[in-house]
């Protein structure tokens, strides 16, 4: 139920139902029906995703990152959302399936000889360059993806239709050129050099079901992660 809580939380956050703070802890108790231990929980998983912070005896503050939140990249997430969930708009290159190799293996934690779906997205914000996106889905853990879904968060659409979310990534950023076939779907230069983002997505049991190559064309993107000190 904590996870249920949190989960509808954030989306909240996400979308700016809570601008300045959260309800209090009673407030959450009445509204959810559930104990205060329950709500506490839920808020943990808030606070490790860096969306909220507690000030003692004053209740839970929403995060301020600073001014044009449309282009940070909150990493604490596990998955690459920004904070205002700006919707983007998506040119499919390519969908088609392919087989890991052992080059893709090595480079994500696939298996070679996977069964994949790629999904190869040229995405825009406020009609501007935003990211060339590489994307692969196990088919063994997503055996079927509707065209319609490429052009909205396919993520959204795996956990409706097979309950599979997100439980741990690992993820790598750096900076890297433009391969000759980024540099022809996107009309940038050769060798251009963009912040490269690479995730791998686990279900429960550390299952891998996604994993994917990000160029970040636009240069003002920042990314946010947020650290709690385990002592």
């Amino acid at each position: 139920m904590y996870t249920f809580i949190a989960n509808d939380l954030i989306y909240k956050i996400n979308h700016q139902q809570f601008k300045v703070k959260l309800p209090t802890e009673y407030e959450l108790m009445q509204k959810y029906n559930v104990s205060r231990n329950t709500i506490r929980k839920a808020i943990d998983i808030i606070s490790q995703k860096g969306l909220v912070r507690r000030v003692q005896g004053n209740g839970y503050y929403i995060n301020n990152i600073g001014a044009d939140t449309d282009r940070i990249v909150n990493l604490t997430m596990g998955v690459s959302e920004g904070f205002n969930h700006q919707k983007l708009t998506s040119r499919v290159v390519t969908f088609d399936r392919m087989i890991a190799d052992r080059a893709m293996a090595n480079e994500f934690g696939c298996e070679d000889g996977d069964e994949l779906y790629r999904i190869i997205r040229y995405r825009y914000r406020k009609n501007q360059p935003y990211i060339l996106e590489y994307a692969y889905y196990e088919r063994n853990e997503v055996p079927f993806l509707p065209v319609d879904v490429l052009h909205e968060s396919i993520l959204e659409f795996i956990k409706t239709e097979y309950d599979v979310t997100v439980d741990s990534s690992d993820q790598y950023v750096g900076i890297e050129p433009l391969s000759p076939e980024a540099a022809s779907i996107t009309g940038f230069p050769q060798g251009d050099r963009y912040i490269t983002l690479y995730q791998s997505h686990y279900r429960k049991n550390n299952v891998l079901f996604n994993f994917s190559k990000t160029y970040y064309l636009d240069r003002g993107t920042r990314f946010y992660f947020h650290a709690i000190n385990q002592s």
